[in-house]
Protein backbone atom coordinates (compact mmCIF):
# COMPACT_ATOMS: atom_id res chain seq x y z
CA UNK A 1 0.00 0.00 0.00
CA UNK A 2 1.01 3.86 -0.50
CA UNK A 3 1.33 5.24 2.87
CA UNK A 4 -1.91 4.14 3.82
CA UNK A 5 -3.97 4.39 0.45
CA UNK A 6 -4.99 0.53 -0.65
CA UNK A 7 -4.50 0.10 -4.62
CA UNK A 8 -7.36 -2.17 -6.52
CA UNK A 9 -7.89 -2.89 -9.49
CA UNK A 10 -11.12 -4.36 -10.72
CA UNK A 11 -12.10 -7.17 -12.75
CA UNK A 12 -15.26 -7.67 -14.58
CA UNK A 13 -16.48 -8.30 -18.33
CA UNK A 14 -19.31 -5.49 -17.87
CA UNK A 15 -18.27 -1.69 -17.92
CA UNK A 16 -20.91 -0.60 -15.80
CA UNK A 17 -20.37 -2.82 -12.99
CA UNK A 18 -16.51 -1.65 -13.71
CA UNK A 19 -17.63 1.92 -13.71
CA UNK A 20 -19.92 1.65 -10.96
CA UNK A 21 -17.17 -0.11 -8.52
CA UNK A 22 -14.40 2.42 -9.27
CA UNK A 23 -16.49 5.50 -8.52
CA UNK A 24 -17.69 3.88 -4.81
CA UNK A 25 -14.35 3.03 -4.04
CA UNK A 26 -12.72 6.15 -5.04
CA UNK A 27 -15.12 8.34 -3.25
CA UNK A 28 -13.54 6.83 -0.08
CA UNK A 29 -10.37 8.53 1.14
CA UNK A 30 -8.06 5.33 1.72
CA UNK A 31 -8.69 3.34 -1.19
CA UNK A 32 -7.90 3.92 -5.02
CA UNK A 33 -8.49 2.43 -8.09
CA UNK A 34 -5.46 1.78 -10.21
CA UNK A 35 -6.81 -0.15 -13.26
CA UNK A 36 -9.55 -2.03 -14.72
CA UNK A 37 -9.54 -5.15 -16.32
CA UNK A 38 -12.29 -6.95 -18.84
CA UNK A 39 -10.88 -10.93 -18.84
CA UNK A 40 -8.90 -12.93 -16.21
CA UNK A 41 -5.97 -12.86 -18.98
CA UNK A 42 -5.71 -9.21 -18.57
CA UNK A 43 -6.43 -8.92 -15.18
CA UNK A 44 -2.98 -11.72 -14.84
CA UNK A 45 -1.12 -9.18 -16.98
CA UNK A 46 -2.73 -6.09 -14.74
CA UNK A 47 -1.78 -7.18 -11.70
CA UNK A 48 1.72 -8.43 -12.65
CA UNK A 49 2.23 -4.36 -14.39
CA UNK A 50 0.66 -2.31 -11.55
CA UNK A 51 1.20 -4.60 -8.06
CA UNK A 52 -2.23 -3.95 -6.41
CA UNK A 53 -3.15 -4.28 -2.59
CA UNK A 54 -6.33 -5.98 -3.49
CA UNK A 55 -8.13 -7.48 -6.63
CA UNK A 56 -12.14 -7.51 -7.59
CA UNK A 57 -12.35 -10.60 -9.64
CA UNK A 58 -15.57 -11.61 -11.00
CA UNK A 59 -16.04 -15.37 -11.99
CA UNK A 60 -17.72 -15.61 -15.08
CA UNK A 61 -15.50 -14.15 -17.89
CA UNK A 62 -14.35 -14.88 -21.18
CA UNK A 63 -11.21 -16.22 -22.27
CA UNK A 64 -10.10 -16.90 -18.82
CA UNK A 65 -12.53 -17.01 -15.99
CA UNK A 66 -11.63 -15.24 -12.42
CA UNK A 67 -11.34 -19.02 -11.24
CA UNK A 68 -7.72 -19.60 -13.15
CA UNK A 69 -7.43 -16.05 -13.26
CA UNK A 70 -6.95 -16.13 -9.03
CA UNK A 71 -5.07 -19.32 -9.48
CA UNK A 72 -2.30 -17.73 -11.56
CA UNK A 73 -1.79 -14.63 -9.82
CA UNK A 74 -1.42 -16.30 -6.94
CA UNK A 75 0.69 -19.05 -8.09
CA UNK A 76 3.15 -16.10 -8.99
CA UNK A 77 2.58 -13.61 -5.81
CA UNK A 78 1.77 -16.18 -2.54
CA UNK A 79 0.76 -12.43 -1.24
CA UNK A 80 -1.23 -11.56 -3.61
CA UNK A 81 -5.25 -10.40 -2.04
CA UNK A 82 -8.04 -11.65 -4.52
CA UNK A 83 -11.62 -10.35 -3.33
CA UNK A 84 -13.84 -12.69 -5.74
CA UNK A 85 -17.15 -10.76 -6.33
CA UNK A 86 -20.15 -13.10 -6.95
CA UNK A 87 -24.04 -12.37 -8.63
CA UNK A 88 -25.57 -14.97 -6.18
CA UNK A 89 -24.47 -16.50 -2.55
CA UNK A 90 -24.51 -19.69 -3.88
CA UNK A 91 -22.24 -19.45 -6.47
CA UNK A 92 -21.37 -22.82 -7.23
CA UNK A 93 -18.02 -21.62 -8.25
CA UNK A 94 -17.21 -19.65 -5.36
CA UNK A 95 -15.43 -22.94 -3.38
CA UNK A 96 -13.45 -23.35 -6.37
CA UNK A 97 -12.66 -19.75 -6.37
CA UNK A 98 -11.27 -20.09 -2.41
CA UNK A 99 -9.45 -23.35 -3.52
CA UNK A 100 -8.04 -21.14 -5.74
CA UNK A 101 -6.28 -19.15 -3.67
CA UNK A 102 -8.81 -16.07 -3.26
CA UNK A 103 -8.94 -14.25 -0.21
CA UNK A 104 -12.73 -14.31 0.15
CA UNK A 105 -15.90 -13.17 -1.53
CA UNK A 106 -18.53 -10.49 -1.41
CA UNK A 107 -21.80 -10.02 -3.56
CA UNK A 108 -22.50 -8.15 -6.39
CA UNK A 109 -24.88 -5.93 -4.74
CA UNK A 110 -23.15 -5.21 -1.53
CA UNK A 111 -23.97 -1.64 -0.26
CA UNK A 112 -21.14 0.59 -0.92
CA UNK A 113 -19.65 0.54 2.55
CA UNK A 114 -19.96 -3.35 2.29
CA UNK A 115 -17.79 -2.87 -0.34
CA UNK A 116 -15.00 -0.52 1.20
CA UNK A 117 -14.50 -2.86 4.02
CA UNK A 118 -14.58 -5.85 2.36
CA UNK A 119 -11.47 -4.32 0.24
CA UNK A 120 -9.94 -3.03 3.65
CA UNK A 121 -10.56 -6.60 5.44
CA UNK A 122 -8.49 -8.27 2.91
CA UNK A 123 -6.32 -5.19 1.93
CA UNK A 124 -5.66 -5.76 5.68
CA UNK A 125 -5.06 -9.95 5.58
CA UNK A 126 -8.28 -11.26 7.20
CA UNK A 127 -10.46 -13.54 5.24
CA UNK A 128 -13.90 -12.05 4.17
CA UNK A 129 -16.41 -14.95 4.72
CA UNK A 130 -19.90 -13.67 6.21
CA UNK A 131 -21.08 -15.61 8.50
CA UNK A 132 -24.50 -15.99 6.75
CA UNK A 133 -23.01 -16.92 3.28
CA UNK A 134 -20.91 -19.38 5.04
CA UNK A 135 -23.27 -21.38 6.55
CA UNK A 136 -24.93 -21.89 2.96
CA UNK A 137 -21.37 -22.99 1.90
CA UNK A 138 -20.91 -25.44 4.50
CA UNK A 139 -24.82 -26.61 4.11
CA UNK A 140 -23.33 -27.36 0.06
CA UNK A 141 -20.11 -28.96 1.19
CA UNK A 142 -22.45 -31.85 3.11
CA UNK A 143 -24.63 -32.42 0.09
CA UNK A 144 -20.94 -33.74 -1.65
CA UNK A 145 -21.41 -37.78 -1.45
CA UNK A 146 -17.50 -38.28 -1.40
CA UNK A 147 -16.86 -34.78 -0.47
CA UNK A 148 -13.82 -32.57 -1.35
CA UNK A 149 -10.16 -33.70 -0.56
CA UNK A 150 -8.44 -31.80 1.81
CA UNK A 151 -5.05 -30.22 1.05
CA UNK A 152 -2.28 -32.91 1.41
CA UNK A 153 0.07 -30.73 3.65
CA UNK A 154 -2.68 -30.02 5.75
CA UNK A 155 -4.01 -33.25 6.62
CA UNK A 156 -0.95 -34.73 7.30
CA UNK A 157 -0.64 -32.24 9.62
CA UNK A 158 -3.86 -32.37 11.25
CA UNK A 159 -3.18 -34.13 13.92
CA UNK A 160 -0.56 -32.04 15.16
CA UNK A 161 -3.62 -29.44 16.28
CA UNK A 162 -3.98 -28.75 20.14
CA UNK A 163 -7.47 -29.38 21.52
CA UNK A 164 -8.02 -25.05 21.50
CA UNK A 165 -6.81 -24.70 18.28
CA UNK A 166 -8.95 -26.46 16.65
CA UNK A 167 -11.54 -25.02 18.23
CA UNK A 168 -10.59 -21.52 17.01
CA UNK A 169 -10.25 -23.16 13.75
CA UNK A 170 -13.75 -24.16 13.57
CA UNK A 171 -14.49 -20.60 14.45
CA UNK A 172 -12.30 -18.82 11.59
CA UNK A 173 -14.53 -21.66 9.56
CA UNK A 174 -17.76 -19.85 11.00
CA UNK A 175 -16.95 -16.66 9.47
CA UNK A 176 -15.94 -15.18 12.87
CA UNK A 177 -12.75 -12.28 13.45
CA UNK A 178 -10.07 -12.28 15.96
CA UNK A 179 -11.83 -10.24 18.25
CA UNK A 180 -15.58 -12.31 18.10
CA UNK A 181 -13.72 -15.96 18.82
CA UNK A 182 -11.60 -14.50 21.52
CA UNK A 183 -14.80 -12.56 22.96
CA UNK A 184 -16.33 -16.30 22.58
CA UNK A 185 -13.67 -17.74 24.27
CA UNK A 186 -13.31 -15.40 26.90
CA UNK A 187 -9.64 -14.63 26.21
CA UNK A 188 -7.58 -11.89 24.86
CA UNK A 189 -7.48 -10.89 20.94
CA UNK A 190 -3.62 -11.39 20.84
CA UNK A 191 -4.10 -14.93 21.95
CA UNK A 192 -6.44 -15.49 19.49
CA UNK A 193 -3.77 -13.88 16.71
CA UNK A 194 -0.63 -16.14 18.12
CA UNK A 195 -3.69 -19.69 17.80
CA UNK A 196 -4.44 -18.34 13.75
CA UNK A 197 -0.85 -18.17 13.50
CA UNK A 198 0.32 -21.32 14.93
CA UNK A 199 -2.61 -23.14 12.78
CA UNK A 200 -1.07 -21.57 9.65
CA UNK A 201 1.97 -22.87 10.33
CA UNK A 202 1.18 -26.32 11.31
CA UNK A 203 -1.27 -27.00 8.35
CA UNK A 204 0.57 -25.48 5.96
CA UNK A 205 -1.44 -22.99 4.94
CA UNK A 206 -1.70 -19.13 3.71
CA UNK A 207 -4.28 -17.63 5.18
CA UNK A 208 -7.38 -17.50 7.22
CA UNK A 209 -9.53 -18.59 3.79
CA UNK A 210 -7.40 -21.73 3.45
CA UNK A 211 -7.77 -22.67 6.84
CA UNK A 212 -11.70 -22.22 6.58
CA UNK A 213 -11.36 -24.16 3.38
CA UNK A 214 -9.88 -26.90 5.42
CA UNK A 215 -12.33 -27.06 8.34
CA UNK A 216 -14.87 -27.46 5.63
CA UNK A 217 -13.15 -30.21 3.86
CA UNK A 218 -11.81 -31.87 6.98
CA UNK A 219 -15.67 -32.08 8.24
CA UNK A 220 -15.22 -29.71 11.27
CA UNK A 221 -18.04 -27.95 10.75
CA UNK A 222 -21.57 -29.16 10.04
CA UNK A 223 -24.65 -27.37 9.21
CA UNK A 224 -26.73 -26.26 11.93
Amino acid sequence: MTGSTIRVLIVDDQMMVREGFSVLLNAMPDIEVVGEAVNGREAVAKVRELGPDVVLMDIRMPELNGIEATREIVAADEAAKVLVLTTFDLDEYVYQALRAGASGFLLKDASARQLADGVRVVAAGEALLAPSITRRLITEFSKLSDGPRMMPQAQAAYGDLTERETEVLVLIAQGLSNAEIAERLVVAESTIKTHVSRILVKLGLRDRTQAAVFAYEARLVTPG
